[in-house]
């Protein structure tokens, strides 16, 4: 499958997972890339984040085989579509709990490795709860109301994170969605 300039992030991000992994290299796909994919771009990013502890050497000697081009610091561009994928050092986290296992999502592109919803509920709640994105609290929302997330779990991981006030309105904004569905 090639890549154009209708291919959605989904594809893209699944033939780079895949190209990746048959070379050997884990990377997980996290940020808002993992946002458009779970809210079937109802939210729509630009940019594709990969957690990954493969150097630039051996990023480029696959990203070349897609036709990706190195850019500016770990980022790579392809000529035919707008999409950017950048490279994030490892480990996976979300907030400040280490992520070791995540979902393995197979599309007709390939195997996408990327966070559980509820990783990427997380992620995106990290973002809010450290750097007061509310376009992250947003991407946060958007995910949780596509799928089902344990809010016990959001709620403990959101007090280890020391953020139990911003969750509550996390919650509250969700309850608000809901009822105006």
């Amino acid at each position: 499958m090639a890549l154009t300039r209708r291919s959605t992030i989904r594809d893209v991000a699944a033939r780079v997972s895949q190209a990746l992994s048959d070379a050997g290299i884990t990377a997980v796909l996290t940020g808002g890339g993992a946002v458009s994919v779970y809210s079937t771009n109802r939210y729509r990013s630009y940019d594709i984040d990969f957690v990954t502890a493969a150097s630039r050497r051996e990023l480029a000697a696959v990203m070349s085989t897609l036709e990706f081009r190195p850019a500016a610091g770990r980022h790579f561009e392809h000529p035919a579509t707008p999409l950017v994928v950048e490279f994030v050092a490892w480990p996976v986290t979300v907030g400040d709990e280490v992520v070791s296992k995540w979902s393995r999502m197979p599309t007709p592109a390939g195997t996408l490795q990327i966070l559980t919803p509820i990783q990427c509920v997380k992620d995106r709640l990290a973002a809010f709860y450290h750097w007061r994105d509310a376009q992250s609290l947003e991407q946060a929302l958007l995910v949780a109301g596509a799928h089902r997330v344990s809010m016990v779990e959001l709620k403990r991981w959101s007090g280890v994170e020391g953020h139990l006030d911003d969750f509550a309105e996390f919650q509250r904004r969700q309850q608000k969605m809901r009822a105006n569905r």
